[in-house]
């Protein structure tokens, strides 16, 4: 473990506020300190570190792996931001991108010719993290003259289908 400023604060606030409940309860100042002294490593990492890591929206980032885009789709949003500002795709062809990230998983629609445009595959990425987090994340790889021209993250509402027969 690693003892920042940041878990030193945490620590010395949760240590005043069991302090301070305790001192509700007895009014013995030494027994409370002590209680408040042992108990506070557990109330910080097993209620509020854990509290903390479930309303951020805080993730791992990491390098681009083809193996790993593949075998574990669920944790791509890990390796979009370093795939987008490295320029890992960009300017290769379509052949290469299936290689590197399988076959596309959907076509975008395009309306003016009413169909799928061939030039616009998208990844499901998976959903980041966190309590209040109701998007998926996914990236549209569009192509102009069978070369990657841009990648373009975007977020879609999370929903679920109804069964019928409920």
């Amino acid at each position: 473990m690693i003892i920042t400023p940041f878990l030193v604060i945490f620590m010395i606030i949760v240590f005043v506020l069991l302090f301070l409940f305790f001192n509700t309860v007895d009014k013995r100042k030494w027994l409370t300190a002590i209680i408040s002294l042992v108990l506070t490593p557990f109330a910080y990492f097993y209620v509020f570190y854990p509290f903390i890591n479930i309303i951020s929206n805080h993730h791992h980032q990491k390098y681009f792996d083809s193996e790993a885009w593949i075998e574990k789709p669920a944790l791509r949003y890990e390796m979009i931001d370093n795939t987008i500002e490295s320029d890992t795709l960009i300017g290769a062809s379509k052949e290469t991108v299936r290689n590197l990230l399988g076959k596309e998983e959907w076509l975008s629609w395009n309306d003016a010719i009413k169909n799928h445009d061939i030039n616009k595959w998208n990844y499901g990425l998976g959903i980041e993290p966190g309590a209040f987090n109701d998007k998926r994340d996914c990236v549209e790889i569009i192509f102009k003259d069978n070369k990657v021209a841009e990648l373009r993250p975007y977020e879609e509402i999370i929903t679920f289908e109804k069964n019928e027969e409920e």
